[in-house]
């Protein structure tokens, strides 16, 4: 016990940190045998945070939407959350054809040798990613984890308490326990956060050479480098504009952009992003857990906006190609449309990169160039997708009169179990 005392008071992101640091000194020490030795690690975090994702977004959205009566509408708040879920990607798509274009990570590549394993995906079209959000089948929906459909069955089911009032009083109560009963499952899981970090990049150092690099790494650092800006300058001018301290937020919202960049998937991440969204950052539990999974879903600044405007500059580039401002035009405006209309889709950076270019008449063909690095540059991405998933709720809490400010100024950053759930483990 005395063990278990000493490691819950370290403070959680440490504990992360240090996952990750020991991860990468293991993976370069141990060579190719450490995603052998060290991935099923890795894999058993991923799959436990999957594993309460599909429950906990259908128990909190089922709750929150029922307990909004006393609220702002969910149609006011959905709007707001809508509207700045697209400020943001144009911004975003802003900073990647800005940063690309001073970079020019297309120029002197010489010959790039193609993924091997590199097919052009089908892009959906507007009307089949549409009627894909309503399920014909719910419990189907939540045993393939389609989030998408999940909130919209949840949202039914929570609009359909809050009308049949006091006859349904008993099944709105067991949604909030249902939920709490989650919530703490979730704090279980998530101490399981350091060892599935150490696992995860361990098995990316250990298999991932540095001649893989080598021949793009100026697109991996245009990436990086774009990202960074965004998440900084946008985000953190976003904020101050609303007269919030940016530390503060980054501090909060710390621990679940540790786990977006180790794991690189929303899906995985938005469990701790929701709890980083309400424990440390202050925003109201109802509203949270309405926007932080919709934002998971359809948020994707990394993936949706910097990525393929940068992909389309580099393309471009590598291919001899002058841009002209229509085809600028065409990039913004398929890469936020298309950042909405491909929510949910497997894949959905490359998804993105193909519906920009083919809309913007480039070659699809420099895509496989992109594929042999797409799990160093995804984990930026995902970082910065989840990283926007957060900052939107708060923004429009604070708008809305939704942050308890007490708790933002504060700055939390362990989303661990608290002190009285400790005994349990």
């Amino acid at each position: 016990m005395n063990i278990f005392s000493f490691w819950f008071r370290i403070p959680f992101w440490q504990r992360v940190l240090g996952g990750f640091v020991l991860g990468a000194l293991a993976g370069w020490l141990v060579g190719a045998p450490a995603e052998t030795w060290f991935g099923p690690l890795g894999k058993l975090y991923v799959t436990l945070i999957k594993m309460i994702a599909v429950p906990l977004v259908f128990f909190a959205v089922t709750n929150s939407i029922s307990s909004l009566h006393g609220m702002k509408s969910v149609a006011a708040l959905g709007g707001k959350t809508f509207l700045w879920f697209a400020i943001t990607a144009v911004l975003a798509v802003g900073v990647g054809l800005l940063v690309a274009n001073f970079t020019n990570p297309g120029h002197n590549l010489g010959q790039l040798a193609m993924a091997a394993d590199y097919t052009v995906r089908e892009v959906p079209t507007p009307i089949q990613v549409l009627l894909d959000v309503v399920p014909s089948n719910p419990f189907k929906a939540l045993s393939e984890g389609k989030i998408l459909q999940v909130i919209f069955f949840a949202g039914l089911l929570g609009m359909a308490l809050v009308k049949l009032g006091d006859k349904v009083k008993q099944v709105r109560e067991l949604m909030g326990e249902a939920s709490s009963a989650m919530i703490q499952i979730t704090r279980f899981v998530l101490e399981m956060t350091p060892l599935g970090t150490f696992g995860l990049i361990a098995a990316l150092v250990g298999s991932y050479g540095f001649e893989r690099l080598l021949p793009l790494g100026n697109f991996v650092f245009t990436l990086y480098l774009a990202c960074a800006l965004h998440i900084v300058v946008v985000y953190g001018g976003l904020l101050l504009s609303h007269r919030l301290n940016p530390i503060r937020f980054f501090r909060g919202a710390f621990p679940a952009m540790q786990v977006a960049f180790t794991s690189s998937s929303s899906f995985a991440s938005m469990p701790i992003a929701l709890r980083s969204v309400v424990h440390n950052l202050g925003v109201k539990q109802e509203y949270a857990a309405f926007a932080v999974p919709l934002g998971a879903s359809i948020k994707m600044d990394g993936c949706g906006a910097i990525y393929p405007a940068i992909a389309s500059i580099f393309v471009a580039q590598y291919f001899g190609l002058q841009l002209d401002l229509s085809q600028y035009f065409i990039i913004m405006l398929a890469s936020v449309l298309g950042s909405f209309g491909t929510a949910g889709v497997p894949g959905t950076a490359i998804v993105m990169v193909t519906l920009v270019l083919s809309s913007a008449g480039l070659p699809l063909e420099g895509i496989g160039y992109l594929v042999a690095i797409d799990r160093i540059l995804d984990m930026m991405r995902t970082m910065t997708n989840v990283t926007g998933q957060m900052l939107v709720p708060v923004l429009v809490a604070k708008e809305e009169g939704l942050l308890d400010l007490d708790i933002y100024n504060a700055a939390n950053s362990d989303v661990g179990l608290d002190q009285n759930s400790n005994a349990a483990v």
